[in-house]
């Protein structure tokens, strides 16, 4: 190990990780996208999109997910990347 060189990285403008959360979906998007649909094919017809439009108004009324844990690893990254060497470039 003594005689080995450290393993050099391309320089990055930022180490960053793109939502480490994930994305959640939301919950009553695909209840509002059918009750559209519902009113563009049958108009606004109370009976035939009743049950529908039931749905969408107790899916609005429920209480919100609880948030998922904030992650921290972007700001570990960027506190790393003080410390990363990179290569110099080549003088010509």
């Amino acid at each position: 190990m003594a005689g080995q060189k450290p393993m050099r990285l391309p320089p990055l403008k930022s180490l960053r990780v793109h939502d480490p959360t994930g994305k959640r979906e939301k919950q009553c998007i695909a209840l509002m996208s059918s009750v559209l649909a519902c009113w563009a094919s049958a108009g606004h017809n109370k009976a035939g999109c009743a049950t529908i439009e039931q749905a969408l108004r107790n899916c609005m009324d429920a209480p919100p997910p609880a948030k998922p844990k904030a992650s921290y690893i972007n700001y570990h990254l960027s506190r790393f990347k003080e410390r990363l060497t990179y290569p110099e470039k080549k003088k010509r």
